[in-house]
């Protein structure tokens, strides 16, 4: 008897440990259920926040609806919910104190309450120069800008929700070591995750595992908007292992942005091209990833600004189509195209209506290395350009099945000027070196 009475005050003295650091709302009934904003109760949150971040202590929100307007989170503020149900319903923008170096938001829902978020501010929750933010399992919703914008910060959002914001579901810019895992972004009006860089340069954020779907393009453009990930001027960006799927443009598009790596992804549905690296930038690798469904598969443009040194391997891409959201040069339906210093080696596609690789455009080809190739289903294998100024390339050992027309072709821009080089004739475009390529 002893013995269990001991065992059971042991027991009773941990689990009440945890609680003695830790802030409450709920010993504050004004708290409890759906309160007014502009009221005394929203003040008292702030007021609550500000005194747990003080003290150094979690504040904790029971289950329940707390209304607020332009909460400011200061420096050390750890606010823990109950997933799903502490629920903060907000006018304005949640923002964090100047100088703030450590945010914490776990477990609650912070929701937009109709109300316009001020033009200083881009988020429904903006932080900005906080070197250690750690958002996990909270939900951020219904903003009339974007969902969660951060400007010069660190740490990690992850296994989050975010959902109907009008601009992006996440918006980061000039980074400081972010991570961005396994998140749920959804239902967004011009992006759903976006890593940018007012000036191009290293950032090194990490968007891994995360499912971002039904992302439209309410303001409509050519490609800013519309994009389930979208790196602009970032460099060293890792995006891994990411579903993304409905995207009105594109799946994962990187902007301007070196040594950026787009590796596993499974990009389904997608509006216009499912995967670029365009523009000014030097070195991507795009491997490991399934394109199933888009207007063009994979492409690395933009030699004349100079986007060049990429590598694109192991990829499927099938299933692509002719329509697109704009009138294009040559229109749409091509698998896999690239200008320079680029290997395309071991990637299968199948389905492509127009082409199923453009290897260059016009003078804007150089060292093109295209090996080992599985080639299926389209009317032209290769269209290669031998246009005046056009550099090297090498098409080896793919092997093409259910041409139309033919395996490699040579292209003037847009004018097909040759027949099928596995054939003949290839002799007359010295900058070409074709063999082994297997028809069948």
């Amino acid at each position: 008897m002893y013995l269990r009475r001991t065992l059971l005050s042991f027991l009773g003295m941990a689990l009440a440990m945890p609680m003695a650091g830790r802030a409450f709302a709920e010993s504050k009934p004004a708290l409890r259920g759906a309160l007014d904003a502009s009221g005394a109760a929203g003040n008292r949150l702030q007021a609550l926040i500000n005194e747990a971040a003080r003290s150094d202590t979690p504040l904790y929100l029971p289950a329940g609806t707390y209304e607020a307007a332009n909460l400011v989170l200061p420096d050390n503020t750890r606010i823990i919910g109950v997933p799903g149900a502490s629920r903060i319903l907000h006018r304005g923008s949640v923002n964090s104190a100047e100088g703030a170096r450590r945010i914490e938001l776990s477990g609650v829902v912070i929701e937009g309450h109709g109300a316009m978020i001020e033009e200083n501010n881009a988020g429904l929750v903006q932080l900005t120069g906080v070197a250690k933010v750690q958002i996990d399992n909270c939900e951020i919703r219904g903003s009339d800008k974007h969902g969660l914008r951060l400007e010069r910060c660190g740490g990690q959002i992850e296994r989050s929700r975010l959902s109907g914001a009008a601009q992006a579901g996440i918006f980061a810019v000039d980074s400081t070591g972010l991570a961005i895992t396994g998140n749920a972004v959804a239902d967004c009006g011009n992006g759903g995750i976006l890593v940018h860089r007012w000036d191009k340069g290293e950032d090194g954020t990490v968007v891994t595992g995360n499912r971002v779907i039904r992302i439209r393009a309410d303001d409509g453009g050519t490609g800013q908007n519309g994009n389930g990930i979208n790196i602009f001027r970032a460099g060293g960006v890792m995006v891994a292992n990411n579903h993304i799927a409905d995207c009105a443009f594109t799946a994962v598009r990187a902007n301007s942005g070196d040594n950026v790596q787009i590796t596993g992804n499974q990009c389904l549905r997608s509006g216009e091209t499912a995967i670029y690296a365009e523009f000014d930038f030097q070195g991507a690798v795009i491997s490991g990833n399934l394109v199933d469904g888009a207007a063009n598969g994979i492409s690395i443009a933009n030699f004349n600004e100079g986007g060049r040194l990429a590598a694109i391997t192991g990829n499927i891409v099938r299933n692509l189509r002719r329509d697109g959201p704009y009138k294009a040069e040559v229109g749409f339906g091509i698998g896999i195209g690239a200008e320079a210093d680029t290997v395309i080696s071991g990637n299968v596609i199948e389905g492509a209506p127009l082409w199923a690789m453009q290897l260059g455009w016009g003078p804007y080809l150089r060292n093109l290395v295209v090996t080992g190739n599985v080639v299926r289903k389209a009317p032209v294998g290769c269209a290669v350009s031998v246009a005046e100024g056009a550099g090297a390339a090498l098409i080896a050992d793919n092997i093409f099945q259910d041409m139309t027309e033919g395996a490699v072709f040579g292209f003037e821009w847009e004018k097909k000027v040759s027949g099928d080089l596995t054939k003949t004739g290839s002799a007359r475009y010295p900058h070409l070196t074709i063999e082994r390529n297997r028809n069948s």
